[in-house]
């Protein structure tokens, strides 16, 4: 129990409680840090000053009601199945839905209101508001979420967000105004709250009219006008059904132009949308996570699986498949293990202490000793020393579990997950180990069950995923070493749908409370599965991964690099090394992985990025 005297863990623990009194949450656990999070029942808000002055109180309070408040009143289960899949539209519906819990525990507990308030106006300062001078200064979720705020909580904005508003107002009054009274109407009732900002995104030209089951033909002439008179011109007939399969890629990509024949006659026999559950419809329409393309869908995820590797192996093979993969890759521990030691020194050479020389006061430098026998009155005799700031980091390695990669390139790579999750460790640095492929060969329960639905056209991915936990994040080595044995499992190992395995590692790491968060892929070639691409066009798997890589890159906080072993995957990733023997897998992950701790500095994602990344959160 804190005392008077420690007014600092006073207010945690009093911050603490009154979260779970809020939430109705008695599991919540509460830490402090420096980055704001909610993720399950775990909440970690800014660490308070240790001169904790009244506007910190209010403003650290409002952070903490904000969070209890979405725990109180939001289901993620509903976010997740109408949150659309464009990252803008995306940020936008994250935007609002905040302002809803906000708004809302604002009318059930009184006395939140003014911790919210001085919470928001934090918000605001940090975000730079009051410098905003253009509409480019100020991403259209935040001006949303301003004008959503001034409307549903009736609260005069203050002067920055009257500021970055300014330059939006106009155009987002003409738009969205007469949207707020729905808004309004359901704020008590998140998924008719979440069908109203439909009608928001789509005025504001962020989701199509497909998406409310409307006059589908006519936005598809709104949203590419140029592809519809290029279908138009081969088919006067073409129906809504034609464009959602296509997942076209920018314009560079038009190299695979003997896919299009199929697409087209794919896309004709297509499905009839209209007697479709909304739920469903919405699915196949936004695809399946962040940075998937509108039109990338999966037919079902019923079959789907993420299971950890000690689930998918009895624990006596598994000990026989760590011995085997122990003996076959033994001559490489010497030349791995240098290496991982070459990248142990170079991270610890991070952490250490540092030394400045030749000051004026500090402790006395025995170097300089001469100097002061020579010259007593000499200033520059002192040395201080300073720790050098290591940011807390995790790594996440993803490994292609293809059948492609059977044999040494699987081996290679099982062992070289081994050794950099030893080394990291020891550096203390997190690793988390996961493994991607199909649990069937061909299409499996997936494929199934399109063929029992009597083959709708263009079904999208069509076979049952399978990711692997080898070894999470938080678990400690030893615990997982036997898990990565299981790579050498005959029939494990099948087909590869990248893009979405890609995703579900990056939104792992995105629930991750590190400052730094490295993305590692080992892939042996492009994404292939045969049930999908036979019903697909042939860039299809393709061009949703192409799809997933620009939007980790360009608007995640998540750092991400690619090893492709005998494959180019430069022509995928800005970060990138292709190597033609799985020899070098341990190396070139080990010099790549120093390279980016090097460039910690550089490799910083904008602000823009972050705080959409860590608004889910907020």
């Amino acid at each position: 129990m804190a005392s008077d005297d420690n007014p600092v863990e006073n207010f945690r623990q009093v911050t603490a409680a009154a979260m779970r009194a809020i939430s109705e949450n008695e599991e919540l656990q509460v830490t402090f840090g420096s980055e704001a999070r909610l993720v399950g029942n775990n909440a970690r808000l800014p660490a308070p000053p240790r001169d904790l002055k009244e506007e910190d109180v209010a403003h650290l309070r409002g952070a903490a009601d904000a969070m209890a408040l979405r725990m109180k009143f939001h289901d993620e289960d509903i976010h997740r199945q109408f949150a659309p899949g464009s990252p803008d539209a995306r940020a936008v519906f994250e935007s609002l839905e905040q302002v809803r819990v906000e708004a809302l525990g604002s009318d059930v507990y009184k006395g939140v209101k003014g911790n919210l308030r001085a919470a928001f106006e934090e918000r605001c300062s940090q975000a730079g508001y009051s410098r905003v001078a253009d509409r480019e200064d100020v991403t259209l979720a935040d001006v949303v979420g301003l004008l959503c705020r001034e409307q549903l909580m009736g609260e005069e904005l203050p002067a920055s967000a009257q500021n970055a508003l300014g330059h939006w107002r106009n155009f987002l009054e003409s738009r969205v105004g007469a949207d707020f009274d729905d808004l309004r109407a359901n704020i008590a009732d998140q998924e008719a709250f979440a069908k109203s900002l439909d009608k928001v995104l789509f005025h504001l030209d962020l989701l199509d009219l497909d998406d409310e089951g409307e006059e589908g033909d006519d936005q598809v002439s709104e949203e590419s006008p140029e592809e519809s008179e290029e279908e138009n011109e081969e088919d006067g007939e073409t129906s809504e059904a034609t464009e959602a399969p296509s997942g076209e890629e920018d314009s560079e990509e038009t190299e695979e132009e003997e896919g299009t024949e199929q697409t087209d006659e794919d896309a004709m026999t297509g499905a009839d949308d209209e007697d479709m559950p909304d739920s469903e419809r919405r699915r196949r329409s936004q695809g399946d996570g962040d940075g998937a393309r509108a039109r990338y869908v999966a037919y079902t995820m019923e079959y789907d699986e993420t299971i950890d590797a000690l689930d998918l192996c009895e624990l006596e093979e598994l000990t026989r498949l760590r011995h085997h993969l122990d003996q076959q890759l033994s001559h490489l521990q010497g030349i791995i293990g240098k290496l991982a030691n070459r990248l142990q020194r170079r991270l610890m050479a991070k952490q250490s202490r540092s030394w400045e020389f030749d000051l004026e006061e500090g402790i006395l430098d025995a170097a300089r000793l001469s100097r002061v026998v020579t010259n007593p009155t000499h200033p520059l005799s002192f040395k201080m020393e300073h720790e050098t700031e290591f940011r807390d980091t995790v790594v996440t390695l993803l490994i292609d579990n293809s059948g492609s990669m059977r044999g040494r390139p699987i081996a290679v790579a099982a062992m070289s997950a081994d050794i950099l999750a030893r080394t990291l460790e020891r550096c203390g640095v997190k690793v988390e180990i996961l493994g991607f492929t199909t649990r069937a060969w061909k299409g499996g329960q997936s494929r199934e069950k399109w063929l029992a639905d009597g083959k709708p056209a263009g079904p999208g991915r069509l076979n049952d995923l399978r990711h692997i936990i080898y070894k999470s994040a938080d678990a400690p080595y030893r615990r997982a070493r036997k898990s990565l044995g299981l790579m050498l499992r005959e029939g494990l190992l099948k087909e590869n749908i990248d893009g979405e395995a890609l995703l579900w590692a990056h939104n792992r790491l995105i629930a991750r409370s590190e400052q730094r968060r490295i993305l590692m892929v080992i892939s042996d070639g492009a994404p292939v599965d045969d049930s999908t691409l036979s019903v697909n066009p042939g860039n299809y798997l393709e061009n949703h991964l192409r799809s997933a890589i620009e939007w980790i890159e360009t608007k995640s906080p998540v750092e991400i690099a690619a090893i492709g072993i005998g494959h180019d995957v430069t022509r995928y990733y800005k970060r990138a090394v292709t190597i033609m023997d799985a020899e070098q897998l341990g190396g070139t992950m080990m010099d790549k992985l120093a390279e980016l701790f090097e460039d910690d500095e550089g490799g910083t994602r904008p602000t823009r990025a972050r705080r959409r990344a860590t608004g889910r959160a907020a």
